[in-house]
């Protein structure tokens, strides 16, 4: 039996505030990003983008509303989607300067017409990691086609997110409308 994963094995800042569980998800989501970016043969520096959105993406997702909200300045919007704009802010604060990768945590939550590679795979891993319940074998078909097939998949994500959405009476989002919209 393995050693469960800590804060200081995925090298989360000492802002982070994550639970075992939150650091079990991060650390799949990340194991696959790696993944991908390996199978891609992405250079260094987009690989490291990659991971680092990774381990970023839900660093502050067990903070309390409160809190995420005195970060943030967000008085309105649903504290489901405060986690990723906050750490964005405390990154940025920390001297994180690439946007790709600010962006991929900024808006991992609804999605994003801007972003390019780092972004699009953040929000992909997010989905489609193996921790998750529902449809196992359908995301795990798409997560190992995602090296052969980015946009592709990418685009099959953003549809089962949305249609989930639609059948669950859940809001939709501008972005995620503005996401899907991107494609046609």
């Amino acid at each position: 039996m393995s050693a469960a994963i800590t804060a200081d094995d995925l090298r989360l800042p000492s802002w982070a505030v994550v639970g075992d569980k939150r650091l079990a998800h991060i650390n799949r989501v990340t194991t696959l990003l790696r993944a991908w970016a390996a199978a891609m043969r992405l250079s260094p520096e987009e690989a490291r983008a990659f991971e680092d959105a990774g381990r970023w993406h839900d660093a502050v997702r067990d903070a309390s509303e409160a809190d995420l909200r005195a970060i943030t300045g967000d008085r309105t919007s649903p504290e489901g989607l405060l986690h990723g704009p906050a750490a964005a802010i405390l990154l940025e604060r920390d001297g994180e300067s690439r946007r790709d990768v600010l962006d991929a945590v900024r808006y991992h939550t609804v999605g994003s017409v801007t972003w390019g590679r780092v972004g699009r795979a953040l929000y992909m891993a997010d989905y489609l990691e193996p921790g998750r319940k529902f449809s196992r074998q359908d995301r795990h078909f798409l997560a190992t086609l995602v090296p052969e097939a980015f946009d592709s998949v990418f685009r099959q994500v953003v549809r089962s997110r949305l249609e989930w959405s639609v059948r669950e009476g859940n809001h939709i989002f501008p972005e995620t409308v503005s996401l899907w919209n991107s494609f046609q």
